[in-house]
């Protein structure tokens, strides 16, 4: 058995390679081999948002507060709310993060697969956010 004690893991802030605007990322799980399941709590501040990207296993947001957007690429700007939990396949190429007005927090799970779980791409263009 392996605790993580509350405030015992610092947070990070979202790298600007990944990530528009201000983002934090708290650990919440990344469990050894031979599991494959990582877990990060990230909050967005108004306007921030992650870059285009995949989960070669897929990935599973739940939202804890706030008010925020996802899509998927072909796809419309989709709101998501607190409580909602929202499954992209895997490969499938998305983006999420908060509103222009309103920051949001969601815990996002996915798999490792040969030690990744995320293939990051392109951001997303202000144009493309704006819609």
């Amino acid at each position: 058995m392996d605790i993580k004690r509350s405030g015992s893991r610092p947070s990070e802030k979202g790298s600007a390679e990944y990530f528009t605007g201000s983002v934090r990322l708290d650990p919440v799980i990344s469990a050894p081999d031979p599991a494959r399941v990582a877990c990060v709590s990230v909050t967005f501040e108004p306007g921030a948002r992650t870059a285009w990207h995949t989960h070669p296993l897929g990935q599973t947001l739940i939202v804890t507060s706030g008010l925020g957007w996802a899509q998927r690429e072909g796809g419309p700007m989709e709101e998501i709310r607190p409580g909602d939990v929202i499954w992209f396949e895997p490969g499938e190429k998305h983006w999420h993060g908060a509103t222009a007005t309103t920051g949001m927090t969601h815990i996002a799970i996915q798999e490792k697969r040969d030690g990744k779980a995320v293939d990051w791409m392109e951001q997303v263009s202000d144009t493309q956010y704006g819609r």
